[in-house]
């Protein structure tokens, strides 16, 4: 056992790790992406988990802000035009200072769309020492919510790649935390901390993993949906025990 916080012990490797490493931050930012239908009355298990992290760490340390309860467009794909790439310069530069206070948002999809909130993303990141995105695999990829807000993002891998500019996110650390069901959670988990440090964020090993509930990839069963939850709720959920 792990022990994170006095009075608390945790009893899985991975969380552990996790929590270790978030107590010496001190500005954290949980950006959940995964979703159900809001009458369902759940939460997905990568949300759970989100929020009962930033409960055991402190709320006064860690703002969770869920990605698909935000009205964010979808990229506009500015970096691939034929008149070449117009990704996050200068001119797309969101002027308000409630939205924008670090001047560092730049996207042409928040210029042409006023009624955008990734704003309450980017304003939230820039005011952290750390993120960590949580989601769930969809069909071998990251779910759908995650891919749209990783898009919108480009801006910020392109202002120190294309634009020769500085590195705006090189101070924050970053991590992905990932749950599927049955196939390949280990190679998104691969793919997306290199997207990740491709942006410029300081990835760190102990906030990236992945928890799977099977390795046979043809198990759709109702049963084994059933019991991913469960055992979600045994392996991680759980393991956060009282001394």
């Amino acid at each position: 056992m792990k022990k994170v916080k006095k009075n608390v012990f945790v009893k899985n490797i991975k969380l552990g790790k996790t929590l270790d490493y978030l107590a010496t931050k001190k500005k954290i930012l949980f950006l959940t992406t995964s979703n159900r239908w809001i009458e369902n009355g759940e939460k997905p298990k990568s949300t759970q988990l989100a929020e009962k992290i930033a409960t055991v760490i402190g709320r006064e340390r860690v703002v969770v802000l869920d990605v698909s309860s935000l009205k964010i467009y979808h990229c506009e794909g500015n970096i691939s035009t034929s008149k070449g790439n117009n990704c996050g310069i200068k001119q797309v530069t969101l002027q308000d200072k409630e939205k924008n206070p670090s001047g560092m948002h730049r996207c042409w999809a928040s210029i042409n769309n006023s009624d955008d909130e990734l704003w309450k993303v980017s304003k939230a990141l820039f005011e952290s020492d750390c993120v960590v995105f949580f989601g769930s695999v969809r069909w071998g990829q990251m779910n759908a919510y995650y891919q749209k807000l990783i898009e919108r993002l480009s801006w910020i891998e392109n202002r120190h790649s294309t634009l020769g500019e500085d590195n705006i996110v090189q101070k924050i650390d970053a991590g992905i935390i990932i749950v599927g069901q049955n196939w390949y959670g280990k190679g998104v988990l691969a793919t997306q901390k290199k997207v990740l440090q491709f942006y410029g964020f300081h990835v760190i090993d102990s906030l990236c993993w992945n928890w799977q509930f099977t390795h046979d990839e043809k198990d759709e069963s109702k049963s084994s949906y059933t019991a991913a939850s469960q055992k979600f709720e045994l392996d991680v959920l759980s393991k956060i025990v009282k001394k």
